[in-house]
């Protein structure tokens, strides 16, 4: 599978990128399929993604939204990745709610991945994925020491228990269903990441490697991630 390592010199320019890719899947997925099915990243760093894709006029009414993963949290916890979202970006736009489908974490673990992976069965594959990089090498609540879900039996959607970050209790689609996808871009920044991001290109086993589609997966880092790996 193909790497592709993309190294941006400022913030502005790592910015510009992303919005760029995301454009682009939805332009080519809309022309060919009338839809784009966008997977969403959780945590701090593609937010300032989501706030530009505010600013931006899109047919909506086109987009289909999920999320990668999520926190065993009440629905309106502001550590949920759903709430984050919802904040930077969707409460901004006109998007049909049903186009949105949040991962109902607050069932618990079991209960909110069997009625995600139900939901799933309606795509066989994603557009687009984005997926973060962790500082111990997860991606999505995809922890080092735990079932990635990289089988091609594996369920589509993973209980997590014992996260080795709070909270403990998370959900989280398996490698295996975050690679069925045309398109994966990882987000990833900060000087905190270049371990995880040096043990991945000597080719150790961290969770984030386990993302293997088709087509490959681009990663897009600012030079604070990539110094020095």
């Amino acid at each position: 599978m193909q790497t592709r390592w993309e190294v941006a010199e400022s913030p502005q320019a790592w910015l510009k990128r992303a919005l760029a890719q995301v454009q682009t899947a939805a332009a080519e997925a809309i022309a060919a399929r009338g839809a784009f099915h966008l997977v969403l990243a959780g945590g701090a760093t593609p937010l300032p993604l989501y706030a530009a894709l505010a600013a931006q006029p899109h047919d909506y009414t086109r987009w289909q939204l999920w999320f990668g993963d999520e926190r065993c949290l009440p629905a309106d916890d502001p550590q949920r990745n759903s709430r984050a979202v919802q904040q930077a970006w969707l409460d901004k736009v006109l998007i049909p709610p049903g186009n949105v489908h949040v991962i109902p974490a607050e069932r618990g673990p079991q209960a909110a991945a069997a009625a995600y992976a139900e939901a799933l069965r309606a795509v066989d594959r994603f557009d687009l994925v984005l997926l973060g990089l962790g500082e111990d090498g997860h991606t999505a609540s995809l922890f080092p020491g735990q079932d990635w879900g990289e089988a091609e039996d594996a369920p589509a959607v993973l209980p997590v228990y014992a996260a080795p970050k709070p909270p403990p209790e998370r959900v989280s689609l398996s490698a295996r269903r975050l690679a069925q996808t045309q398109q994966a871009l990882f987000l990833v920044q900060g000087a905190g990441k270049r371990a995880a991001v040096a043990a991945w290109r000597r080719g150790e086993r961290i969770p984030a490697a386990a993302i293997r589609p088709p087509g490959g997966v681009t990663v897009l880092l600012d030079v604070e991630a990539w110094e020095g790996t």
